[in-house]
């Protein structure tokens, strides 16, 4: 069965009601923790991994409403099914339990054969919530994933200030076609695997890759202290992670990889964009065009790293950069100054 196996918490002040219990789902084929009061559950909640809570609701210390009170509020335990099993015969607080985030609700005493049905259906959910979340981390961002988990779904954005980012490789048409399709994966799969390191070790999020290029956030969906700084901080780890492996590949005599970034901040627009069955997680805005014409630009100014005056202004006293003139780029009215690293 699906569910069989599975770790299930029992929290129950009745010692005896408490043995019973646990004993009873001992028998079902599952592993069972016990607790004499709510306190010691979120200890053992946060403590170890849980598939699913048995919830008496009048306890001394913290009762039954108490700790669904707390697993509400936390992002680890909020997911964890919630079964109460009480004497209270109000229908107010079974109201209240399932308003709570209780997946069921139980009368004492407990039925063997609806205790049996209950934990089997909850557990199902979980694994169906589990399935999706999974399914969730391979195609977004953790900050994305969090984003959705605290505030939800919906199309639409939100005025941000922040950095972007933009970078890709040089001449990859011409170096794809020379190594061939298994190998031009390979080297693809292994520049992300560096990029996305570099990027999300100061606080990026890749949003969006095509092909060899790929883009980057800097302060979306969550807010982050300094992102023009972090953006820089970023490329600059990603040039030196380059270097490093065009020494591998120098070694194995393959041609080296030269890649340009330009970064730009600023006001944008950010939020899910697409329709309620496909969306993604992006920016817009003037301060999204810049950058790429930025990484753009630095095959023309032969720099690895080029930035706007705004990401110059917020880094410039830790960061050296030099001028490289201004520019009007296509599609803009307003010139540039334009630094670079």
């Amino acid at each position: 069965m699906a569910e069989s196996g599975a770790r299930l918490l029992v929290v129950e002040d009745n010692k005896v009601n408490r043995l019973l219990l646990a004993r009873s789902v001992e028998q079902l084929g599952h592993r069972v923790g016990t607790a004499e009061n709510g306190r010691i559950a979120l200890d053992m909640l946060r403590e170890d991994r849980w598939d699913l809570v048995l919830l008496d609701v009048e306890m001394p210390e913290m009762d039954g409403f108490q700790v669904m009170e707390h697993m509400l509020a936390d992002r680890r335990l909020r997911d964890i099914p919630v079964i109460v099993t009480s004497a209270l015969e109000g229908l107010q607080d079974a109201v209240r339990c399932i308003e709570l985030g209780a997946d069921d609700y139980l009368r004492k005493p407990v039925n063997a054969v609806l205790l049996k049905a209950r934990i089997g259906s909850s557990l199902e959910k979980k694994r169906l919530r589990d399935e999706l979340r999974l399914t969730l981390r391979r195609f977004a961002t953790p900050e994305v994933e969090q984003h959705l988990d605290e505030s939800g779904f919906a199309l639409g954005g939100r005025h941000v200030h922040g950095a972007v980012m933009f970078t890709d490789i040089r001449g990859f048409t011409t170096l794809s076609e020379a190594i061939g399709p298994q190998e031009c994966i390979e080297l693809l799969n292994a520049w992300y695997a560096l990029m996305f390191d570099a990027i999300g070790a100061h606080g990026g999020v890749v949003n969006t890759m095509a092909g060899d290029g790929l883009m980057a956030i800097f302060g979306a969906p969550l807010p982050l202290q300094e992102p023009s700084l972090c953006a820089v901080r970023a490329a600059l780890d990603m040039q030196e992670m380059v270097k490093l492996l065009n020494d591998e590949r120098s070694a194995q005599g393959k041609p080296p990889l030269k890649i340009g970034i330009g970064i730009a901040t600023g006001e944008m627009i950010a939020g899910y964009a697409g329709t309620h069955q496909r969306a993604s997680y992006t920016c817009i805005g003037d301060t999204v065009n810049l950058a790429a014409r930025l990484e753009a630009h630095t095959k023309a100014i032969d720099k690895g790293i080029a930035v706007d005056g705004a990401t110059w202004a917020a880094v410039r006293e830790r960061i050296p950069m030099e001028s490289c003139g201004v520019f009007t780029f296509k599609g803009k009215t307003v010139a540039t100054e334009v630094y670079a690293a």
